[in-house]
């Protein structure tokens, strides 16, 4: 083995200026990758370190030379993985890095860039002002911009290992696109469109979202909404509708088949299996909205049946839902290598490098191991929501949907409110809203809303006639048992309030009785509330 592959190797420093963005092997003269930010650093703190040692002891300046140099050796190990030829090895760092070791990083790259940044702008990620990419490939090598370009390899290395830990075990590539996931879905409709140019369709299950909606009207194409099935509580895929509406329009006017894993319950994730065989025996494309599939295993894994027993073209997941970053970033991951580099082609010009920054300072700062905790909390934080709720639907009359299928999402009954009152169920919401609780929502009956020229009934409810008004929550990454307390004091509190209002203005005490039915005040009622939920 060369001592250039060995894992106590300490390259020497490239002699010249020019060539400081590489390290040398003393015994076979292989180049080994390192950041030349990293490089030059060193040659300077030797000579900063022996002028410090005139000032000092020499024995406390060792220790931050030794200090520095453990943090090259991080960053060297990254690189030599990302580079790597074997895909086994090109794998996130399994413990986390401390805060130092990632800002040394940062630095790094920082350090890559040609021109020197605005003085306004020169703190945060603003440093890699070029951005990611080249007018013609998101994923191109920027002249301009070395560490920005290398910043975005090493992300998107990282990147598709997490995704390989979390389920998807035969993903051949990804790279993160600074765009949501709507817009990102929608670089994937006119990547098809090229090699489709008669289909003017999409098959759609019915998932009551607007960006996914909107994401093939903006790519030019008509969707084909296909309702759901009610199976118990859970509304489910209707395939043999998908398959009838494949042979009346015929499978080379559709674009693709375009279906969810994350969603809403009582909405459960579409069955991913059969429609990849169904895909796969028409020769029609299938692209997967992931939205918050990374979190799940069990999205991951219906994923990774779907492309074992049929067709996964590409599968989309937001980079906030699942790595807890700022909005506006996407991973765009595949099966085909070639077909994702098409899709990374697709995007016209360059691209902010934030997003890619954020998500490779996350996970940096938790190691694959932090990561794999974190899916292992929100899993049990699933469990212990679904527990709480249930104890608080039964409290009042009300009970938690039966959603085996959905591993994200939870639905309580609404119908004690809505059977009194219309206005209590969205008034219910403001309520929550109102009180910071942002993450769940309340669907009424019977509601419509037009969606880009389609008017959708019973809209958020993902079918047009659900049996009863329900209240959300989800378990996503992140979450703490004290979050789920407090959603549940809160939520609780509200439900009383309200029962309390409706019983007064009935003229019947108690919770549980209702005869009459009068319209009731709800400003007022928020107006009381305020005083109610003081404490919290």
């Amino acid at each position: 083995m060369c001592k250039c592959e060995r894992k106590d190797f300490v390259p020497s420093v490239c002699r010249t200026v020019r060539a400081a963005s590489c390290v040398r092997a003393p015994s076979c003269g292989r180049r080994v990758g390192l950041c030349a930010g990293t490089v030059a650093a060193a040659v300077m703190n030797r000579e900063n370190f022996a002028a410090g040692e005139r000032l000092v002891s020499p024995a406390y300046v060792r220790q931050g030379c030794e200090a520095r140099r453990s943090h090259e050796h991080l960053i060297r190990l990254l690189l030599e993985k990302v580079r790597s030829c074997r895909p086994s090895r090109r794998r996130a760092p399994t413990r986390a890095w401390r805060p130092v070791t990632v800002a040394a990083a940062w630095l790094a790259l920082a350090d890559l860039l040609l021109s020197t940044p605005f003085s306004l702008v020169e703190a945060g990620r603003n440093q890699f002002i070029h951005g990611i990419g080249r007018s013609g490939d998101i994923s191109a090598v920027q002249p301009k911009a070395a560490g920005s370009s290398l910043l975005n390899k090493i992300t998107n290395s990282l990147v598709l290992d997490i995704i390989k830990l979390a389920g998807v075990h035969t993903v051949t590539n990804c790279f993160v696109v600074p765009m949501a996931t709507g817009m990102s879905l929608t670089l994937c409709f006119l990547t098809l469109r090229h090699k489709r140019p008669e289909a003017k369709y999409i098959i759609w299950p019915r998932i009551d979202q607007k960006s996914c909606f909107k994401s093939m009207i903006t790519a030019g194409f008509e969707p084909v909404v296909i309702e759901n099935v009610l199976e118990g509580d859970e509304l489910r895929t209707d395939l043999e509708a998908v398959e009838a509406k494949i042979r009346e329009l015929g499978p080379e006017s559709i674009l693709c088949v375009h279906s969810t894993t994350s969603c809403f319950a009582p909405r459960v994730p579409d069955r991913l299996e059969e429609l990849a065989v169904m895909c796969a025996n028409y020769g029609i494309p299938h692209i997967v909205n992931n939205a918050y599939g990374v979190q799940s295993s069990k999205c991951m894994h219906l994923i990774q049946q779907g492309a074992r027993v049929g067709r996964v073209d590409a599968f989309v997941q937001s980079l906030d839902k699942n790595f807890m970053v700022p909005v506006g970033g996407a991973i765009i991951a595949g099966f085909n290598d070639s077909f994702i580099q098409e899709i990374s082609k697709m995007y016209p010009g360059r691209a902010s490098a934030s997003p890619s920054l954020d998500v490779l300072i996350t996970l940096l700062s938790l190691g694959s191991n932090g990561y794999k905790k974190l899916l292992k909390e929100r899993k049990e934080m699933f469990s212990y929501l679904s527990s709480q709720l249930k104890k608080l639907s039964e409290a009042y009359n009300e009970r938690l949907l039966h959603t085996p299928h959905n591993p994200i999402s939870l639905a309580v009954t609404l119908k004690t409110l809505d059977e009194h009152c219309d206005k209590a169920v969205t008034q219910l919401g403001s309520m929550l809203f109102t009180r910071q609780v942002s993450g769940a929502r309340v669907v009424p009956l019977g509601s419509v809303q037009t969606v880009s020229g389609y008017a959708f009934t019973g809209f958020m409810s993902h079918t047009n006639s659900y049996p009863c008004a329900y209240l959300n929550a989800a378990s996503a990454i992140g979450m703490k048992t004290q979050d789920v307390d407090l959603f549940i004091k809160r939520l609780d509190k509200c439900l009383k309030t309200v029962k309390k209002e409706q019983n007064k203005e009935s003229g019947v005490s108690g919770i549980d009785n209702y005869d009459e039915t009068k319209e009731v005040d709800m400003n007022e009622m928020a107006l009381k509330l305020d005083n109610v939920l003081l404490d919290t």
